[in-house]
């Protein structure tokens, strides 16, 4: 499966990035320090792995240490 690139236009408009500690906190408020895609209730990828499947974005892969807009926290 291949990764989703930072430029990708769905990864742009949800404010996608491989990284989550490159956050601009100012221009995204609901980022919060320690979120990251690994243990976002949408990340489906397996413990330990640097890249797995996202339900946001189909088909595609996102980085376990990445961050957008829709994350949302494991129950």
């Amino acid at each position: 499966m291949p990764r989703l690139a930072e430029d990708d236009p769905l990864a742009q408009s949800l404010s996608y990035v491989h990284d989550a500690s490159s956050v601009d906190s100012a221009k995204q408020p609901r980022y919060e320090s320690g979120q990251v895609c690994s243990n976002c209730a949408l990340y489906t990828g397996g413990d330990g792995e640097e890249w797995g499947p996202c339900s946001i974005f189909p088909g595609k892969q996102v980085k376990a240490s990445g961050w957008c807009s829709v994350y949302a926290p494991k129950a």
